[in-house]
């Protein structure tokens, strides 16, 4: 079997896979009471970033601190599933030894991609989100990593997506994807200024590593295989269509994460 670590990011007692290739991050953990997983906040670490940079702190922390062979994240309300086949959605969580098998010819796991049918990736961003620090995550690209501005720009072309930072990583990928990423981001940190948006609002260094995803993958001709992925908590999808529909004809951007 390979050597597999996948990170569990969570703020709260949850169920969690019976699995040890599997490891519950209490992300955000700093300053707060243990909860009985292991915190963000030990070794090195930017787990007081975590209002910010969401489970991007999770994923800093696997960087700087563990040293398996395929490192991954998932969420804990959020899990790779190879197939749907079981009542009980945790038996569908993917197991070790399908893990295992993906990675036998591929480097990369990621998400189904999500498809947007009615509009691109960059203009539902810009509709449903405040666009500013997009944009000013491309004037870092070009300024700093060039030869990736072409697929970042593909962004306002393309309608799907490999979304919710969701990954398994050869180690050599996961570190060299980390440095480059959280490069940008520690950049934008310094150029945006986050008291002009509320805390939902101000979340949005997790939102943009999102789609940062595809463009480091595809920059790199990174092979990846697709694994689909399984929600453990029901999506009020009417809810979600009404908030789209009100963003992107009205004007009123997202106040919650659904």
């Amino acid at each position: 079997m390979k050597d597999i670590k996948i990170v569990v990011a969570t703020h709260k007692k949850y169920h969690m896979p019976n699995d040890d290739m599997y490891l519950p991050i209490h992300v955000g953990k700093y300053g707060k009471k243990s909860i009985g997983y292991q915190g963000d906040d030990t070794g090195n670490n930017i787990s007081q970033k975590n209002s910010f940079f969401c489970e991007l702190t999770g994923i800093y922390w696997a960087w700087k601190n563990l040293n398996n062979q395929y490192i991954g994240l998932v969420h804990y309300r959020r899990h790779f599933c190879f197939r749907k086949k079981l009542k009980d959605k945790f038996k569908n969580v993917l197991k070790r030894a399908e893990a295992n098998m993906l990675l036998e010819k591929n480097d990369v796991i990621l998400t189904k991609k999500r498809n947007y049918y009615i509009e691109t990736v960059y203009d539902h961003y810009k509709h449903t989100l405040y666009v500013e620090p997009l944009d000013e995550t491309r004037n870092i690209i070009q300024e700093k990593f060039p030869s990736y501005i072409k697929e970042f720009d593909l962004l306002k072309k393309r309608r799907s997506a490999h979304m919710f930072n969701m990954f398994i990583m050869k180690k050599e990928i996961f570190d060299s994807y980390c440095e480059w990423m959280f490069d940008i981001l520690f950049e934008l940190e310094n150029r945006v200024d986050t008291i002009k948006y509320d805390q939902f609002h101000s979340r949005f260094y997790g939102r943009i590593s999102e789609l940062l995803l595809d463009v480091y993958i595809n920059t790199n001709n990174i092979s990846y295989k697709e694994c689909n992925f399984i929600y453990m908590e029901k999506i009020n999808r009417i809810t979600k269509i009404k908030a789209f529909l009100k963003a992107k004809f009205i004007g009123g951007k997202y106040g919650k994460s659904f």
